[in-house]
């Protein structure tokens, strides 16, 4: 089904415009602070395109075109993101946890799980992205770095499940007041995580009773992943994330009795959200003009659908900006008569219920009506802009 759905946005696309396969943006062209041309580059080489519009729609581990980005005086802030590992757990063990007696009635989907606890240090920990009947991944995208992931196959029949389990951090904890310290933070963790394994891209692995215990594990240990290595996973997160870490692992083992118990943890999981926020205005627009940052690579979704509605809203906000140029007096004329229309429709009623109104009563219907119509459009947008603003502090944990 996805992939007919994907194959039906590109053909939507491709009536107006066109999709570039294996291409990719490199750098872009700035004069007076208003975008002029992208550099793409291809199978082919390099070349350059005139734009006066770029919605960069990035993901959160696009930190090459960060780099670029901030070389090109883009203002972008740090902001707080979560880091952790995967958990995994027999995909039984969770049926069990969630279904009781009835785990193993053959209607009954893999069960699945969301945990959120907050230790004593006030830190958030929560599991995130579980996968039930899944695979942890090894998804390292950089040389000598590791990190990892998990997935589902539709049918959610393999005997593991696993999920990540994560810390809150703030740039208080990035040890710079960089803007992209953050992403810097991330590497960091992932070379840690690449020193742990062996260095040949193993992932690192230990017991969850261990990690607790702060020792070796030297049994084998079999997980959903082929290529691991034993570790000790203390070593990988600073003291403070290590910390609040464990004590949220023991919070939810009192919400799911056994969670900490045959639990295996899998790292590094650092990529939960963007490290980062670029600056837009309230048209949804950078500080270099034609440049419209979105998604969550942006900084401002946290999953598919908070995304998918930052997008709608960058459509929009474009539209809009075009638009607003263009539109005439006669326009404007017609759409106040059209929404002025139902104050004149219970006018009308009023004058003929009691005709005989003086006209100081008019006077006040229509300074009234009057008042409201003008009044309320502007607190309307206002109040939008205000909500705006305030969800987007945490839009990406709603998501």
């Amino acid at each position: 089904v996805l992939i007919n759905v994907v194959k039906n946005i590109r053909k939507d696309i491709e009536k107006c415009g066109d999709v570039r396969f294996e291409t990719k943006l490199v750098d872009i062209i700035i004069e007076d602070n208003q975008l002029k041309e992208v550099v793409l580059e291809n199978n082919e080489g390099t070349y350059k395109e005139k734009v006066d519009q770029l919605v960069l729609a990035i993901g959160h581990s696009a930190r090459k075109t960060y780099e670029m980005l901030y070389q090109k005086q883009l203002e972008i802030s740090q902001k707080a993101f979560a880091v952790g590992m995967r958990i995994e757990h027999s995909q039984e063990f969770i049926n069990k946890s969630q279904y009781g007696k009835f785990y193993d009635y053959p209607a009954l989907k893999a069960a699945d799980y969301k945990l959120a606890v907050h230790t004593s240090q006030k830190r958030g920990v929560y599991t995130f992205c579980m996968c039930p009947g899944g695979y942890v991944m090894n998804a390292a995208s950089e040389e000598k770095r590791l990190v990892v992931n998990g997935m589902s196959n539709y049918k959610r029949d393999n005997k593991y499940a696993n999920s990540a389990v994560l810390v809150n951090v703030t740039p208080d904890d990035f040890g710079s007041s960089h803007p992209l310290a953050g992403m810097y933070f991330q590497r960091k963790l992932e070379e840690k995580a690449f020193e742990l394994g062996g260095s040949d891209y193993s992932i690192p692995v230990q017991k969850v009773e261990d990690y607790l215990e702060n020792k070796e594990g030297i049994e084998n240990i079999e997980t959903s992943l082929k290529r691991v290595k034993n570790a000790n996973l203390n070593a990988l997160l600073p003291e403070t994330l290590n910390i609040n870490l464990k004590e949220g692992l023991l919070l939810m083992n009192n919400k799911i009795n056994g969670f900490t118990s045959n639990a295996t943890l899998l790292g590094v999981e650092s990529r939960s959200s963007a490290p980062i926020r670029f600056y837009r205005d309230e048209n949804m627009e950078s500080n270099i003009k034609g440049i419209y940052p979105i998604g969550e690579g942006a900084g401002y979704a946290g999953g598919i659908m908070s995304a998918a509605v930052d997008g709608i809203k960058c459509a929009i906000a474009i539209y809009y900006s075009k638009e607003r140029d263009n539109v005439s007096l006669f326009e404007l004329v017609v759409i106040s008569i059209s929404l002025a229309m139902d104050a004149f429709t219970v006018s009308m009623m009023y004058g003929i219920s009691m005709p005989k109104g003086n006209i100081k009563k008019q006077s006040f219907i229509a300074f009234y009506f009057g008042f409201f119509q003008a009044l309320m459009p502007f607190l309307g947008y206002h109040l939008g802009c205000v909500f705006s603003k305030k969800i987007q502090a945490y839009d990406h944990y709603i998501a």
